[in-house]
């Protein structure tokens, strides 16, 4: 199984065809939220800061993407086993 970000595992295998259900729910999202699932889609797992910094958006709108994605239950969340203050989070296939 793979290691993603702080020691958690997961397996981060992708697919070839995402759930077409997945797909409607994507186009439908704000610009930041996109944004926010492409680079969790390209990067793997990060916490919120390292999501800020990554997509260049400030810390209030990540947390705002973040919100709307695990929403439309398009993003899985866990604490970090280094820092409980402090989630990752990561595209769930």
């Amino acid at each position: 199984m793979p290691e993603c970000h702080h020691g958690l595992t997961t397996d981060m295998s992708t697919t070839d065809h995402p759930n077409i259900d997945d797909n409607e729910a994507i186009t439908a999202l704000s610009p930041s939220a996109k944004l926010v699932y492409k680079v969790l889609e390209y990067e793997g797992p990060m916490t919120q800061a390292e999501i800020a910094a990554e997509s260049r958006l400030c810390a209030r709108t990540v947390r705002y993407a973040i919100r709307t994605l695990e929403e439309e239950e398009l993003l899985t969340s866990r604490v970090c086993l280094d820092d409980a203050r402090q989630s990752n989070y990561w595209i769930e296939e």
